[in-house]
């Protein structure tokens, strides 16, 4: 099976393709999916560095990846949800990293799969179950609601541009930093634009607002002690970084977790024209290297999807 992987930790260099990797072994409660794109994300370049072996058991070599769009090509003995050549997307996070999705095929539990949008392609499909799971768990668990004020940082990256839409459609109203570069992108998407940076604060009031109803922190360290000067309630501040720095001020952390359920919903308002996914680059598979140098350089508009 062809497939990107690398055996050692490091720099993208460490990163290959192979024509020779294992094909997946299928569980009773596990759909083998032929994957057709599969999304980048700036965890698959921590996990390629290493960071998170601490909290996940990792064997090498490793495919990357946990985002995908694909065909099933095959379902285990105990699967009702999905017959060959359904398609489907999944956040395919297993409890160990070895066999990702950045591969000709994938073994996928039926907890993290759902059915593919109708009316996106498969790269643009690719690009959502990470990143708009990630969303919606924050805005659960910041109550964001009706009439809301919502602060989302980094709101035109991968995770911020679909956070905008999630909460748009739940009636907020939202406020999303990002540079002057990126403010039309904003405004397109429905959010009031405002520069990132120092003084973040001050300029969110010069807008005519002296707090927010809850805040995204999808940047951390400073934006994060922003969040906390804006946000009228300590509880409704939900970052996915600075875990201790959060919780220990009141807030709320967000490690996304694989959901069905949420997936299929994120499918559905994609069908409906609510939510729309921002692509900012495609790559064949034999270029993830350099897909993982543009992740990792920052400052990207929506997400990266290795096409397979």
């Amino acid at each position: 099976m062809r497939a990107a992987r690398y055996d050692r930790y490091g720099d993208s260099d460490v990163l290959s393709i192979t024509d020779d990797a294992p094909e997946p072994l299928l569980g009773p409660d596990a759909v083998l999916v032929a994957v057709r794109a599969a999304g980048v994300n700036p965890v698959d370049t921590k996990v390629r560095r290493g960071y998170l072996e601490g909290a996940f058991l990792s064997y090498l070599p490793i495919i990357p990846g946990w985002d995908a769009a694909g065909v099933v090509e095959a379902v285990g003995p105990a699967v009702t949800e999905f017959t060959v050549g359904d398609e489907v997307i999944g956040y395919v996070r297993k409890d160990y990293i070895q066999h990702g999705t950045a591969a000709e095929r994938v073994a996928a539990p039926v907890r993290a799969l759902a059915a593919k949008p109708r009316e996106v392609t498969f790269t643009q499909a690719a690009s959502l179950p990470l990143a708009g799971l990630t969303a919606i768990q924050m805005l659960e668990a910041a109550r964001v609601h009706d009439d809301d004020l919502v602060l989302v940082h980094a709101a035109s990256g991968g995770v911020g541009h679909l956070a905008v839409q999630l909460a748009r459609a739940r009636g907020a109203r939202v406020i999303g930093t990002a540079s002057e570069a990126n403010h039309d992108f904003l405004r397109s998407l429905g959010a009031e634009p405002v520069t990132y940076g120092e003084g973040l604060p001050e300029r969110v009031r010069d807008l005519g607002h002296e707090s927010v109803d809850a805040s995204l922190d999808l940047a951390g360290g400073e934006a994060l002690e922003q969040s906390f000067a804006l946000t009228r309630e300590a509880g409704r501040v939900v970052s996915i970084l600075d875990a201790s720095t959060v919780l220990n001020r009141g807030g709320r952390y967000v490690f996304v977790r694989p959901d069905a359920t949420q997936l299929t919903e994120l499918g559905t308002l994609v069908d409906t024209g609510a939510v729309r996914p921002q692509i900012a680059a495609t790559y064949p598979l034999e270029q993830i290297a350099q897909a993982h140098d543009q992740q990792e350089a920052g400052h990207v508009r929506g997400k990266l999807v290795l096409e397979i």
